[in-house]
């Protein structure tokens, strides 16, 4: 591998680029403020999807993407992809778990939270379902490890733990020791439910292992839910649940089994499904379901002598819309931070791209749609790619950046999972930072964002942004308005564009990114998954398919 030659030969060649001072780069405080600016007002209501702000945003990405020089890079030689989504609403819910006599009543957002993604369905009737416990529901065959047991699990309700075995067991080190995998997430085990032909699954909810406590669980499903359109409605169990711990450890007991024992035994390769003899679930529930489309925005600058080879650079253009009034009146979620600051990122980054030299490799920007309804823009792209992900060099997002100012490391989310992490390296330190990996890797954080549907179809994909203490005074300030951001502004409407932001930490992060590109780009690496990694065995697959 040429990786570490590569990256010294490019910090030559970009050194006014990478630097520890903001006014070498060629990125532009001010055009970002004026993206953000535009896009978080009031006149773009909240950028909700399938709105009509949604025909404001594609207008005003397209226009800037073609005054950059950029070319369409979307359906039919337009500037976007159209991505099909289906809305679900439960309603109606009644259920029930029994074991002999013994019954509990199940009330949603509750005891219980249930939805459904499953296309087709408009009403839901498990009766008399068995419950078996598959412990972490994780079919892994590349670390040797299978919950099922090739046990037949049609018309089953399956009863699974959150996360994965090593997070209650670091030292077992079966999925990287602490840190969560993919098979810990919630995503993941209702994909491996249908895989197995579950008629359901219920989560257990337990707040360490999940990393958020129930009223998240509650507030996120209880409402409508989204998926995209599938051409295989098979690729979704008829109902997909949450369950609360203390409901879990009662329905166990009643039969006849220790929660916790079981808990301790499912850590082991050698564990069996257990049947939950005599137990059963009873659940109907009404399902609406309406059609909607909306769009991710893509502009393409072809490369000059590899041009079916794509370097991807993606930001998340949606927010949530109108909403409810806070307590001052204000019902609009600007989403100034979350996303706009990624999105102006990403123009800016299109522009300096755009301003020459012209790449080897082709350089595709992706302005993704639905990222707030579960990352279903993203996700749509990835399973219906319009450049092929087998030729996908790899990737960078952004999501909501640094407006405080400049600081000492850039964070690393999912450090550990592909080259990406060397590569980063020697640019982050030519500025003067250092290197931080995921804070709360047990979290899951790597698979919350729009890279994730790309990274688990086996296209590397890098995830990094400002971290540490700020550098520059008053440092105090700067701190508390980061943490006054996370604790009041996120998700709320308070979350608007300040004309006092100070962009020097996002122009640091997007030298980074020019330069991680540029390597890429104009070279003939390709970035690898590291050993152990979940995503690489899915990659080996189109090996054959990359010079």
């Amino acid at each position: 591998m040429r990786l570490f030659s590569a990256a010294a030969a490019l910090l030559t060649a970009l050194s006014l680029t990478v630097g520890a001072h903001a006014q070498t780069s060629p990125f532009d405080a001010a055009r970002l403020s004026e993206h953000i600016r535009v896009l978080s007002a009031d006149d773009y209501e909240g950028r909700g999807i399938a709105t009509p702000a949604e025909d404001k945003v594609i207008a005003y990405l397209s226009e800037q993407y073609a005054a950059a020089g950029l070319q369409p890079g979307g359906d039919n030689g337009g500037w976007t992809q159209a991505v099909a989504l289906n809305r679900f609403s439960a309603s109606n819910i009644q259920a029930q778990v029994r074991v002999g006599d013994w019954s509990q009543p199940l009330t949603q957002g509750e005891q219980i939270v249930i939805s459904t993604r499953r296309p087709g369905e408009d009403h839901v009737m498990l009766m008399d379902a068995p419950l078996v416990f598959v412990g972490y529901g994780i079919h892994a065959p590349e670390r040797n490890w299978d919950d099922f047991k090739g046990q037949d699990m049609r018309g089953k309700v399956l009863v699974v733990l959150v996360n994965d075995a090593d997070f209650e067991e670091p030292a077992l080190d079966t999925f990287g020791g602490k840190a969560m995998t993919y098979y810990g997430r919630w995503t993941y085990k209702y994909e491996e439910a249908a895989r197995q032909g579950a008629a359901g699954i219920i989560i257990v909810h337990e707040t360490d292992p999940a990393s958020y406590g129930w009223t998240t669980v509650r507030n996120s499903w209880s409402g409508a839910n989204f998926d995209i359109v599938r051409a295989n409605a098979d690729e979704r169990v008829p109902m997909e649940s949450w369950i609360q711990r203390e409901v879990a450890v009662d329905l166990f007991r009643h039969a006849g089994l220790d929660f916790e024992a079981l808990k301790r035994s499912a850590r082991s390769r050698d564990f069996q499904p257990v049947t939950l003899t005599g137990a059963a679930l009873d659940v109907m529930f009404d399902v609406a379901s309406t059609r909607i489309e909306t769009h991710n925005v893509i502009a393409r600058l072809p490369g000059t002598t590899h041009p079916d080879e794509t370097f991807i650079y993606s930001a998340h253009w949606d927010h949530i819309g109108v909403g409810t009034p806070d307590a001052n009146g204000d019902a609009i979620f600007n989403g100034a931070v979350d996303n706009a600051s990624g999105t102006a990122g990403l123009l800016e980054l299109a522009r300096v791209y755009g301003a020459g030299p012209v790449p080897e490799r082709s350089v595709v920007f992706i302005s993704f749609t639905a990222e707030e309804s579960g990352l279903l823009g993203s996700e749509y792209y990835a399973a219906n790619p319009i450049y092929p992900l087998a030729t996908t060099v790899g990737g960078i997002n952004m999501d909501s950046a640094n407006v405080y100012g400049r600081v000492s490391a850039m964070g690393i989310v999912g450090y550990g999972q592909s080259d990406f992490d060397d590569r980063l390296l020697p640019l982050v330190e030519a500025q003067g930072r250092v290197i931080q990996p995921d804070e709360n890797p047990a979290s899951g954080s790597y698979f919350r964002s729009d890279h994730f549907p790309l990274a688990k179809r086996g296209v590397p994909m890098a995830y990094a942004d400002s971290a540490g203490d700020f550098i520059d005074e008053p440092v105090a300030r700067r701190t508390a308005a980061r943490d006054d951001y996370t604790a009041s502004r996120y998700h709320q409407a308070d979350d608007e564009w300040s004309s006092d932001w100070d962009y020097a930490g996002q122009i640091q992060d997007l030298d980074v990114y020019l330069a991680l590109g540029r390597s890429l780009v104009d070279g003939r690496d390709w970035p690898q998954w590291k050993p152990g990694s979940e995503f690489a065995t899915v990659r080996a697959q189109t090996a054959d398919q990359r010079p």
